[in-house]
């Protein structure tokens, strides 16, 4: 008979959220603070983080419909950062949303603009979009993205994914 008492055991979900990262992937929730104007409880900002991508992933979801919202990441210690990855994706509505990124290496006192990107959502259409970019920046204390969900037509901001590289 075996002594269950003695049983060491782990979640496997746990191991493959950190082998699913992959090499020079920046641990986000390890290393920062990540600060929201709102959030929808159904679909808080953690989803932006979960490993989940592609359409139909889970996301992070404004609270509040045609409101610009904010996403800060605030790093522990400033971050080097090479790439960026995120994702959109709206199913239902027509819609043109636009992501801003800025970036700040002074403690968030002043922030550069380093993108600006506009998505045109239309259900019979385009409803998901993935972007990666590259970048040299270094010393970076915070990034912030700023999603404006109704550029044109009517809708709430969000975003399906974000993986930051070193």
């Amino acid at each position: 008979m075996t002594d269950t008492s003695r049983l060491r055991k782990r979640p496997l979900e746990a191991d493959a959220a950190a082998s699913s990262r992959a090499a020079n992937e920046i641990d986000i929730a390890g290393c920062a603070t990540v600060s929201y104007s709102s959030e929808d409880p159904a679909h808080p900002v953690e989803h932006l983080l979960d490993g989940r991508s592609g359409p139909g992933a889970t996301r992070w979801m404004s609270a509040r419909p045609d409101t610009i919202e904010h996403l800060v990441v605030e790093f522990d210690r400033p971050q080097t950062i090479s790439r960026l990855v995120y994702e959109v994706e709206e199913a239902t509505r027509e819609r043109t949303q636009e992501v801003r990124v800025e970036v700040s290496e002074d403690g968030a006192r002043t922030y550069r603009q380093i993108l600006v990107q506009e998505y045109n959502f239309s259900p019979g259409g385009a409803t998901y979009q993935r972007e990666e970019l590259r970048f040299s920046l270094h010393g970076v204390t915070h990034l912030r993205l700023m999603i404006v969900p109704n550029k044109s037509g009517s809708g709430t901001a969000t975003l399906t994914a974000l993986r930051l590289f070193a």
